[in-house]
């Protein structure tokens, strides 16, 4: 008689179905409340990356192009093309801050060798000579005043676009950094706004490795365009940040074009793809991945700290 129920539990398949769901949500709520955490990890972190002096730094570049326009009777304009114009700069990290427009007529159209080194003198003109305050690059020249490194790239109007040296100094590069600012502000408006925060947290990152093993940020910034082009998973920075770890090694291993123009593509610096560069970061950004999601896995908000690089 007693067998009866007994057989009945057994062959029933209900309750074990039931335990399974109860258990599937009460890991569902964990991963959300996990979730939860991290995100707001990682808002805390976002607001130390932007609390750069963003005004002062205007005001400086205020002050370059008044004491400049002075020289060059208003001829020079500052368009911001770096990671300030695109909202995607991390102090310590960023990119080119602006270029600076100057007169076509100052130079010689047959030596963009020599254009650097003219802006670079006319800034040391006006702020000082000493390296630390003006410091002459192959492309741009960093100017440091009030212990803000500012990069100005000098370039020359070119119709709509606007031209600048080569990366050898030999010929003129003709970029249009408008069309890819415009690219990343749809592609981060099509996300909720969250594509810019990723690209953030990103760098941040790329700064813990060892400096060899370091994308640049403008390739950063390509890549995250390519990763996130169709992304249908969820629009949290948790999420995303593994989702482009995840990706980021198969975008690493070719090369992306440059849509600005100014060089075939990004990420020139790394060779032809597969090159071994290429696959030694490759396999840095792969590592980075199993980190957060071994950190997922363990819902460790110390690790996640760790690889952020704010531990």
């Amino acid at each position: 008689m007693g067998g009866g129920g007994g057989s009945y539990f057994y062959g029933n398949p209900e309750p074990e179905r039931l335990i399974e769901s109860v258990r599937s949500a009460e890991q569902s709520a964990a991963d959300q409340e996990f979730t939860s955490y991290v995100c707001a990890f990682l808002a805390d972190a976002l607001a130390q990356f932007n609390s750069r002096d963003v005004e002062g730094t205007q005001e400086i570049l205020a002050k370059v192009k008044q004491e400049l326009s002075d020289e060059f009777e208003d001829t020079v304009g500052l368009v911001f093309g770096g990671s300030v114009a695109k909202h995607t700069y991390v102090d310590g990290l960023s990119d080119v801050d602006a270029l600076v427009i100057l007169k076509e007529t100052i130079i010689e159209e047959d030596s963009p060798s020599k254009l650097v080194t003219l802006f670079a003198d006319k800034l040391r003109a006006h702020f000082g000579r000493n390296e630390e305050i003006v410091k002459e690059g192959r492309l741009a020249v960093t100017l440091n005043i009030d212990g803000k490194l500012i990069q100005l790239l000098p370039a020359l109007r070119s119709g709509e676009f606007f031209k600048i040296a080569s990366s050898d100094g030999q010929t003129w590069a003709t970029i249009n950094p408008r069309k890819f600012a415009d690219k990343l502000t749809s592609v981060n408006q099509t996300l909720d706004g969250k594509l810019v925060p990723v690209i953030k947290l990103v760098k941040s990152i790329n700064g813990t490795l060892p400096e060899q093993r370091q994308l640049k940020g403008y390739h950063i910034e390509s890549m995250a365009i390519n990763v996130f082009k169709g992304y249908v998973g969820p629009r949290n920075t948790k999420d995303m940040l593994r989702y482009f770890f995840d990706k980021a090694p198969e975008q690493c291993r070719k090369p992306i074009k440059d849509s600005t123009g100014q060089s075939v593509h990004v990420d020139e610096y790394l060779g032809e793809a597969n090159s071994t560069q290429r696959l030694i970061l490759a396999d840095a950004l792969g590592r980075i991945g199993r980190r957060l999601a071994n950190a997922d896995g363990a819902r460790s908000l110390d690790e996640w700290r760790s690889v952020v690089g704010l531990e």
